[in-house]
């Protein structure tokens, strides 16, 4: 089968006059295209019937640390092409640093409250980094509707904080995470893991399904369930855990959880030099 690859556009100006007058459903990314990334893809594509899928391919610099990974991030645009093309995009939104954040850029966007903890802890200016683009995103292709996956759910939390909270006028969708055969969460950084290392990373999805089962048994406690995530976590020797947590709806703590399909179990950990993120669901299974 021929792919048909998408157009790719590099000025907000050629993106403005291509996208004129048409519904347009928008997938941000980094880049590094996998599966989950083309699982968005095609949600965007059926949802967007006779409009245009646009997806951007832009490395973020704003949203990486002085001593995180920006220079070996994985970058490989004839790759993301195919995938994109494969999967129903019509344009690739692909501009330069200097493009996004000309001489003399000087504003950054900050959330309260649910950029603040997990990973706005662990990443001081993360979040703030990922807001900023994904407003400037949101500004430049103006889209009906944009799909995120649900893997960095604490971002998504943040994305919809800041689009109820500046009357951003777009639909923000939240796509449930992809994974391998294994249970581990697909994501661009696996690409830095051995297939032996891979396996072993599983033990995320492992620990939060541990939770799940605790809660669909009638534990309730959000200390013993996060206990029954850790000690899956602990058969794996080379793990350095950052959190377990379970939160609320709004990214909050508590001491009790009941069953609400917002309720989710988050974890962050470094295996092998290499930080992932994965979360899930806590809801009594006959409410599914």
């Amino acid at each position: 089968m021929t792919v048909v690859l998408p157009q790719v556009l590099s000025s907000p100006e050629t993106l403005r006059a291509r996208l004129a007058g048409r519904r347009v459903t928008f997938v941000p990314t980094m880049g590094y295209l996998h599966e989950g990334h083309a699982t968005l893809i095609r949600a965007a594509r059926e949802a967007a019937g006779d409009g245009l899928v646009v997806v951007s391919v832009f490395v973020n610099p704003l949203q990486f640390g002085p001593n995180e990974d920006l220079s070996r991030y994985p970058r490989d645009l004839d790759r993301d092409l195919r995938v994109a093309g494969e999967a129903g995009a019509d344009v690739v939104f692909h501009p330069d640093v200097d493009t996004m954040y000309p001489a003399g850029f000087s504003t950054r966007v900050t959330v309260d409250g649910v950029s603040e903890g997990l990973d706005g802890a662990a990443r001081p200016g993360h979040f703030t980094g990922v807001a900023t683009v994904v407003l400037k995103l949101l500004n430049l292709v103006r889209p009906d509707a944009a799909l995120f996956g649900e893997k960095d759910w604490q971002q998504l939390a943040v994305i919809r904080r800041m689009v109820r909270d500046l009357n951003v006028g777009v639909e923000i969708r939240g796509v449930p995470t992809v994974r391998a055969a294994s249970g581990l969460a697909l994501s661009s950084r696996n690409s830095y893991l051995t297939g032996g290392q891979l396996e072993r990373a599983a033990v995320l999805s492992r620990a939060l399904r541990a939770v799940q089962a605790a809660f669909a048994v009638g534990e309730r406690s959000t200390g013993a369930l996060e206990a029954a995530g850790r000690e899956v976590l602990a058969q794996e020797p080379d793990l350095s855990l950052d959190y377990l947590t379970v939160v609320d709806g709004d990214m909050r703590a508590r001491e009790m959880v009941d069953n609400d399909p917002m309720n989710r179990v988050l974890v962050a950990a470094r295996l092998f030099g290499v930080r992932l993120i994965d979360n899930m669901a806590l809801i009594h299974p006959e409410a599914r």
